[in-house]
C-alpha cells in the first residue's frame, strides 16, 4: 500500500520523473528495512531448502553436565510487572548443553572460539549411525570401518564436512544418571569417536569438525581424552550433546553451527540447525 500523500502526489499531472524516481528508491529502501513477516520468511526459506531440523537441546538447570562442572544457573533480573521488561542473569560452564569445544579447549596454541572462520561453521553433514553397536556395548566407538561403510553407501565424505555420530544416546538426556551411565567404580559408559577414526579423518579426508550426541567426543571410559587432544590440536572443532541426529538424512544435509563469538572463549552453548 502507498501512503496517502504519496498516492496523491503520483496522481498529480505535474509530478516530475525525478520525484518519481526519488520516491521509488526511497520506498525500496524502506521495504528492505522492514522485518519479514511469517509468510514472507517461509517463502524465503522454501527457495533454499525444504527441511530444517534443530539439533540443539534446551539448556537449563537440569541438563546433564560432565562431572565436576559448575551448575547452570539462571536468575531473573528484571520482570515485566516491576520493571517493564524481562531479562535474566546467566552463569554457566562454557561446555554446557549442546555446545562447541573450540581448539584451545585442549590445545594451548589453538584458536579461541571467536577466531573460528565462519566458512567452517556452515558445512556438509555426514551422520554415521552406530546405534546398533551401542545397543550391544555402550562403550562402542566410531571406527574407520564405520566411516568406510558410510562411504560405500553414500560416497566419499564431502570436503570440509562435519562428521556426526548418531548413537541414540540423546534419548537419555532427560536423566543425568542415564546420560552419564556411571558404574559403581565411578567410570562413565557412553559412546564416542575412537582415536583411529580421528586419525583416518585427519590424514585421509578433509573435515571441519566432528559431533556426538553424548557428553564427550571421547567415549565414557576414556582416561586420556585422545580424541580431544588429537582433533582440537589441528584447529578443528568438536560438538557435544548434539540433538536429533536421527531426524536428518545420513547424507545431503548441511549444518549451521552457531558458535558463540566470545573473546578468548574455549567454546560455549551452540545453536545447531540442519537443512536439506
Amino acid at each position: 500500500m502507498c501512503p496517502p500523500n504519496a498516492r496523491a502526489s503520483m496522481q498529480c499531472p505535474d509530478v516530475s520523473r525525478r520525484s518519481l524516481l526519488k520516491f521509488g528508491l526511497g520506498a525500496a529502501a524502506a521495504a528492505l528495512a522492514l522485518p519479514l513477516n511469517a509468510a514472507q520468511a517461509a517463502t524465503v526459506r522454501r527457495t533454499s531448502f525444504s527441511s530444517v531440523a534443530d539439533l540443539t537441546h534446551v539448556l537449563g538447570p537440569g541438563f546433564p553436565l560432565f562431572p565436576g562442572a559448575a551448575p547452570f544457573q539462571i536468575t531473573q533480573a528484571v520482570a515485566h510487572d516491576k520493571d517493564g521488561y524481562y531479562g535474566s542473569m546467566l552463569n554457566y560452564w562454557e561446555h554446557s548443553g549442546t555446545h562447541m569445544d573450540a581448539p584451545v579447549h585442549f590445545a594451548s596454541n589453538g584458536l579461541f572460539v571467536d577466531q573460528l572462520a565462519v566458512e567452517n561453521l556452515v558445512v556438509p553433514a555426514a551422520v554415521i549411525n552406530i546405534t546398533a553397536k551401542v545397543e550391544r556395548d555402550p562403550d562402542a566407538v566410531v571406527t574407520p570401518d564405520d566411516i568406510m561403510a558410510w562411504e560405500r553407501r553414500y560416497g566419499r565424505l564431502p570436503d570440509n564436512a562435519a562428521v556426526l555420530m548418531a548413537s541414540g544416546w540423546g534419548a537419555r538426556a532427560g536423566s543425568v544418571q542415564a546420560f552419564r551411565n556411571t558404574d559403581s567404580s565411578g567410570v562413565m559408559h557412553f559412546p564416542g569417536f575412537g582415536k583411529a577414526a580421528i586419525d583416518f579423518l585427519l590424514t585421509e579426508r578433509r573435515i571441519s569438525g566432528i559431533g556426538v550426541d553424548t557428553l564427550s567426543l571421547d567415549h565414557g571410559p576414556s582416561a586420556d581424552f585422545a580424541v580431544h587432544y588429537t582433533l582440537l590440536s589441528t584447529n578443528r572443532w568438536g560438538l557435544e550433546n548434539v540433538a536429533n541426529l536421527e531426524a536428518i538424512p545420513p547424507s545431503g544435509a548441511s549444518i549451521f553451527v552457531g558458535a558463540p563469538k566470545i573473546a578468548a572463549g574455549s567454546g560455549g552453548p551452540t545453536r545447531i540447525m540442519a537443512v536439506w
